[in-house]
């Protein structure tokens, strides 16, 4: 598995600062000669806006090195950060307003032309899980089955409550910006490789999508690593909850897969309601209810949560991971989201106290 994880490049008064280039060019910088660098925390990869950068992880086994590589990446993209005057926070939209620039890249230059408002207000940050899989054929039938349960993540990793510098009512703010993408949100299931394929090339082919990469689906099969990228999170304001987001998107993964090695039936699955259950994972995070994978009602948060850990369960007690998904777990329902904690800042603060503070969570 491996974690890429999209940050705020931000200002001393808490304003996104579109500095990502120098950023970059910054850790390009500090790599040594050797053409691959196998420090941990992976590499710094530019966005769609100059106010963000992106820090993918090295592919991970276990739980020791997932953390260090998630923790490592970024210690070094806070540091890139500083060389260019900014500061890094791991905020899924920023608190405070801000005009935000598109990044001179020629596909994202094409991008802003195309989508007009959705790319000029695009600045969102996410978490994306790559979990490996055999072929892509199996990585299909995980798609057909991991959907009902994305929604779930969506709700644990909810780190964006703030949208033009005041409270939007959501806990997930980004997942509403995000979905207005022609191709973003949840698939129903595809059955095969080639009908996943066909309706790939077909969406390209409507000109609304302009080329694989733009195949912004919940999950989706990686256009360029042997995975199944699961791509609903915001990125998360707490190191440790990317960590459990990562560990129970590979025991997602591994269940499916197994469920289709036994021929295990999907169930209906209607699109519509799978975007309804997104979007009550994006109004209320974990603070309500969501609406429950396996009877499609509304159940409350945190019993939907234990459903998806006893879903999991076997392949976590094999893979040895359940004491620290519990122990996340458990942190997690303490501590609350960083939807929920980012409100508790702003209580009692300004909002630039509360960058202020994403900023030194996020190095810590």
């Amino acid at each position: 598995m491996g974690v890429e994880e999209e940050f705020l490049l931000v200002g001393d008064d808490g304003v996104p600062a579109g500095v990502a280039s120098l950023a970059a060019q910054a850790h390009q910088d500090s790599i040594p000669d050797e053409a691959d660098d196998p420090r941990p925390g992976g590499g710094v990869a530019l966005e769609l806006k100059e106010e963000m950068l992106e820090t993918g992880t090295h592919p991970c086994t276990t739980v020791d090195q997932l953390v260090r590589e998630i923790r490592e990446g970024r210690q070094r993209l806070g540091a890139a950060a500083r060389a260019a005057g900014a500061r890094l926070a791991a905020l899924a939209t920023s608190p405070i307003e801000a005009p935000s620039n598109v990044t001179g890249m020629p596909r994202y230059q094409r991008m802003a032309r195309e989508y007009g408002t959705t790319a000029r207000e695009q600045l969102t940050c996410g978490c994306h899980v790559h979990v490996e899989v055999d072929s892509r054929e199996e990585g299909v039938a995980v798609l057909d089955r991991i959907g009902p349960w994305l929604p779930v993540l969506l709700a644990m990793s909810a780190n964006s409550p703030f949208w033009h510098s005041t409270d939007s009512g959501y806990a997930s703010y980004r997942s509403q910006v995000w979905n207005r993408w022609p191709s973003a949100g949840p698939t129903a299931p595809f059955g095969s490789l080639a009908e996943y394929d066909r309706v790939v090339t077909e969406l390209i082919a409507t000109g609304a999508v302009l080329d694989e990469k733009m195949i912004y689906f919940d999950a989706r099969l990686s256009s360029h690593y042997p995975t199944v990228e699961v791509r609903v999170a915001d990125v998360c304001l707490d190191a440790d909850d990317a960590v459990l987001l990562a560990l129970l998107s590979r025991a997602l993964v591994e269940t499916a897969a197994r469920e289709a090695a036994t021929g295990a039936g999907l169930g209906e699955q209607r699109v519509e309601r799978l975007r309804a259950a997104a979007w009550r994972a994006g109004r209320s995070g974990l603070a309500s209810v969501l609406v429950s994978p396996v009877t499609f009602r509304p159940a409350a948060a945190w019993d939907v949560v234990e459903a998806l850990l006893a879903h999991v369960g076997p392949v976590l007690d094999e893979q040895g991971e359940t004491d620290a998904v519990v122990t996340l777990l458990t942190a997690l329902r303490e501590r609350g989201t960083g939807a929920d904690t980012q409100r508790r800042w702003a209580g009692q603060a300004p909002l630039s106290a509360l960058v202020d503070r994403a900023v030194a969570a996020t190095a810590a």
